[in-house]
C-alpha cells in the first residue's frame, strides 16, 4: 500500500485559506476517528491506488453505511492517514482465523462434517429470517438443482434468478436449458430492470424455502447408475436376465441403464484404441492371459480388439500364453474380465482416459 502516492482526497487545496482556518481544519482532521470513518479511509485509499475492494461481499445495510461515512468526509492530513494505515495493517496481522459470512458458506466449510438433515434444518432456519440474503444461499445450492428450477419456474422468474446468480453460474445454467427456453429466459433479463428491490428478494426467499423444503437425497447418485454399477459387476447371466425384466417392465429405464452399463464386452466401442496401453499397464499378465483367453461369444471382439492395440511382440507372447492355459472356467473368466473393467473404471476416474460416449 503506497501511502505517500495517494491521490484524490490527499492533494492540498488550491485556494487561499486563513490562520484560524488552517488550524481548525488541522485541529478538526486530527481528531480520533471512528471505526466506520477508519474504514471509509482505507476503501479510500485502495480505490485510488486501484486495489480490488470485493465490497459486495457484505450487506447491502453495511455497503450503504459505508458510502454515506466516504460522503460526508473531506479531507485528512497524512499523520493520520499513516496512523490509520499502521492501525488497519497491525489488524490484519493480529488475526488468526476468520470465519465465512452467511450459512450457505459455513455449510460449505462444515460439508462432509454434518449431516444432510443438519444441513437442511440449518437452511430452513435461515430461510426464516427476513434479514437473510436469500440469493447467496441459492447461489452455493447444485447446478442440477438449480437446472430443474430454472426449467419449471416461470420465465420471468427464471430471468431474475439468472440476474442474481454470479455470472459463470448463470452461463453455465443457461448452457444446459434447452435451446428455446435459453433463449426465452435470456430476453426476459433484458426485462428485469424495473423490479424492485424487494420484489427481488421475495422470490429469492420463495425459492430458496422451494428448496430447503425437498428432503435430503438417500443417495449421491441417481437410480439408474446405481442398478447399473450393480450389474456392471453381475455375472453376464444375471445381468441379461435383470436387463429383460426391467425392458419388460419399464422399456426407458431399461434403455437408459443399457447406456450406464460397461462390460468386457463393451471395450471395442467405448475404449480409444491408443488407451489400450494404459490400460493394461495396471493388469497383472496373469489376469489379462486368463480374460482373453476365457473369451467367448461377444467378448471375443474385445480380446481381439486388446490383442490388436498393444506390442506385436507382446501380443504374441500373450497369444502364446493363452494357447498354453488350457480351457479356462467360466467363474475364473468372469473374475479377470471383471479385473479389466476395475482398471478400465479406475483410470476412468483418475481422468487418465475418457469412454467414448454411447449414441443416442
Amino acid at each position: 500500500m503506497r501511502v505517500n502516492n495517494a491521490v484524490g482526497p490527499l492533494r492540498p487545496s488550491q485556494a487561499p485559506v486563513t490562520a484560524n482556518s488552517t488550524r481548525a481544519l488541522v485541529d478538526a482532521v486530527r481528531r480520533p476517528l471512528s471505526g466506520r470513518q477508519k474504514a471509509a479511509v482505507i476503501v479510500r485509499l485502495m480505490v485510488a491506488e486501484g486495489s480490488p475492494v470485493p465490497l459486495t461481499t457484505m450487506t447491502d445495510v453495511m455497503q450503504a453505511e459505508l458510502t454515506e461515512q466516504i460522503s460526508l468526509m473531506r479531507r485528512i492530513d497524512r499523520v493520520t492517514l499513516r496512523e490509520v494505515c499502521e492501525d488497519f495493517l497491525a489488524e490484519l496481522e493480529g488475526s488468526g482465523l476468520t470465519f465465512p459470512g452467511g450459512i450457505e458458506r459455513a455449510l460449505q466449510i462444515m460439508d462432509g462434517h454434518i449431516s444432510p438433515n443438519a444441513a437442511s434444518r440449518l437452511r430452513r432456519m435461515a430461510g426464516q429470517n427476513p434479514d437473510a440474503d436469500p440469493w447467496e444461499r441459492i447461489a452455493g445450492l447444485d447446478a442440477d438443482l438449480l437446472v430443474k428450477v430454472l426449467d419449471e419456474e416461470s420465465t420471468e422468474v427464471g430471468a431474475v434468478m439468472l440476474s442474481k446468480l454470479p455470472v459463470s453460474k448463470a452461463a453455465e445454467l443457461l448452457g444446459r436449458l434447452p435451446g428455446e427456453r435459453a433463449r426465452r429466459i435470456a430476453y426476459a433479463v433484458s426485462l428485469t430492470g424495473a423490479v424492485l428491490p424487494e420484489t427481488v428478494k421475495r422470490i429469492g426467499h420463495s425459492l430458496a424455502g422451494q428448496m430447503d423444503a425437498q428432503p435430503p437425497r438417500a443417495f449421491d447418485a441417481g437410480p439408474v447408475e446405481r442398478i447399473g454399477a450393480i450389474l456392471n459387476f453381475s455375472a453376464a447371466g444375471t445381468r441379461e436376465d435383470v436387463l429383460l425384466g426391467l425392458e419388460e417392465t419399464d422399456a426407458l429405464f431399461a434403455e437408459e441403464v443399457r447406456k450406464a452399463i460397461f462390460t468386457f464386452a463393451n471395450i471395442p466401442t467405448r475404449i480409444d484404441p491408443r488407451d489400450v496401453p494404459k490400460i493394461i499397464r495396471g493388469v497383472p499378465q496373469s489376469v489379462l492371459v486368463t480374460a482373453l483367453a476365457a473369451a467367448k461369444g461377444s467378448s471375443v471382439p474385445a480380446a481381439e480388439f486388446i490383442l490388436a492395440n498393444m506390442s506385436q511382440r507382446m501380443a504374441a507372447a500373450l497369444r502364446e500364453e493363452m494357447a498354453g492355459l488350457g480351457k479356462v472356467r467360466d467363474k475364473a473368466g468372469e473374475e479377470a474380465m471383471s479385473a479389466i473393467v476395475v482398471a478400465i473404471r479406475e483410470r476412468e476416474a483418475a481422468g487418465e482416459i475418457f469412454l467414448v460416449a454411447m449414441d443416442e
